[in-house]
């Protein structure tokens, strides 16, 4: 990490900025200054456009940035997830390739894990990878793929391997999503939105380039995938206020932002509504006088307890993260702080709307806020992992229990499945 003083940083940052910031740039030629810098992600090593900042440092650059109104490096969607598993298991050829434009936003990506009939069990996926010459040709069926239909990169899991066990034959690829052999069908919620969709795999080309790390490695590589996007469940409120600042500030670079944002933040607007919506419970408890009920009161109480300890442990999976300490277990806990939170807020707000809290649109409380969130809290308890995949990892990486017995051991091939 870098050994300069805090004032030092802040110093240099303000006096680049004053020197370079200019609202009118466009937002690419903007951010490839930053690129070129070390200002667009400057916890990243030197060699990957950079600076080496600690986690101190890179909250002063970030202050810098606010005080100006100026734009940052592209950090919203799935691309941040793409960049954290290249730089820990891509090539020289591959970070060169991909981190300079996520950071400048022109590349936009997805994650292809899921898949329709290993459930939860991502070890367990079908869609095969065969290597044909100087490439692999990709078949089958991914699910639940945010932003798939405008992603340009997909990052994917394939089995490669059908006579090692499930774990073991499994590789990891960058595949380029506009190309014939990969169709994208949106799916639609119960709560109205449509954010995620289906993709089928039939005969697409990945370049040998492109398998990241090596073959049979490719469960590594996903968990740290989804070590980092545990970490990051909360990051998707403060894209939500990146939105809301455009609406204040003005120039070209402020209004390509906020396009961009428009698109690659428009799968997650349900979200808030998904984590429960903690911040609407006790105003709507005034509001319809149903705080004086003793029964809401208690349940209340308890939802802002566990709220409040949801907060104390992401503050934890975040400093860990700034600290630079590897991906560990704190991720799923804070998920599944997560998961009761929002279970216990949807509790609270059927208590204070009551029956009220079916009704949809106008006609429903907050303009049908209430009954969006009694839609969409179920699937804070599925996505990035079930409660009960957390359960395990917590069960057997933190209190050190004895692994579940497996029935799923030998050669995939043999293995029954759906």
């Amino acid at each position: 990490m870098s050994n300069h003083s805090p004032e030092a940083v802040r110093q240099e940052v303000r006096a680049w900025l004053s020197e370079h910031w200019n609202p009118d740039l466009s937002l690419v030629a903007w951010r490839n200054m930053l690129v070129d810098a070390g200002w667009g992600q400057p916890e990243w090593p030197k060699e990957w456009y950079g600076r080496d900042y600690s986690a101190e440092l890179v909250r002063i650059v970030e202050q810098e940035f606010g005080r100006v109104g100026a734009v940052t490096g592209a950090k919203s969607g799935i691309r941040l997830l793409a960049a954290a598993t290249l730089l820990e298991h891509g090539s020289d050829e591959h970070k060169s390739k991909y981190l300079r434009r996520i950071i400048t936003g022109e590349d936009t990506w997805c994650q292809l894990f899921s898949e329709p009939g290993s459930g939860s069990d991502l070890a367990g996926a079908t869609t095969r990878a065969d290597l044909k010459g100087d490439h692999w040709a990709i078949n089958g069926q991914k699910v639940w793929t945010t932003s798939a239909h405008h992603a340009d990169f997909g990052l994917l899991l394939a089995r490669t391997d059908w006579d090692a066990p499930k774990h073991r034959g499994l590789t990891f690829f960058v595949i380029d999503m506009h190309q014939p052999g990969v169709v994208v069908q949106p799916l639609k919620q119960m709560n109205g939105h449509a954010s995620f969709n289906q993709v089928f795999l039939t005969d697409a080309q990945v370049p040998g380039e492109n398998r990241v790390s090596r073959v049979g490695n490719g469960w590594a590589v996903a968990m740290t995938t989804l070590a980092h996007e545990r970490r990051r469940a909360d990051g998707l409120r403060s894209g939500a206020a990146d939105v809301n600042r455009q609406s204040v500030v003005r120039g070209r670079i402020h209004e390509e932002e906020a396009e961009e944002n428009a698109t690659v933040m428009a799968p997650y607007t349900w979200y808030l509504q998904r984590a429960g919506r903690v911040d609407l419970a006790l105003p709507q408890a005034l509001a319809t006088g149903r705080i004086t009920d003793p029964v809401v009161r208690q349940e209340l109480a308890r939802l802002l307890c566990l709220s409040h300890t949801a907060e104390w442990t992401a503050r934890r999976a975040r400093a860990a993260q700034q600290a630079g300490k590897p991906q560990g277990p704190e991720g799923s806990l804070g998920k599944l702080a997560a998961s009761h939170v929002a279970k216990q807020a949807q509790k609270v707000h059927t208590l204070v709307a009551d029956m009220n809290a079916m009704l949809a649109g106008e006609d429903g409380p907050l303009n049908g806020i209430i009954a969006e969130i009694l839609l969409s809290v179920p699937a804070v308890s599925i996505a990035g992992g079930t409660d009960e995949i957390q359960r395990n990892i917590i069960a057997e990486r933190v209190l050190d229990m004895p692994k579940e017995p497996r029935f799923d051991e030998g050669p995939f091939r043999d293995i029954p499945r759906n």
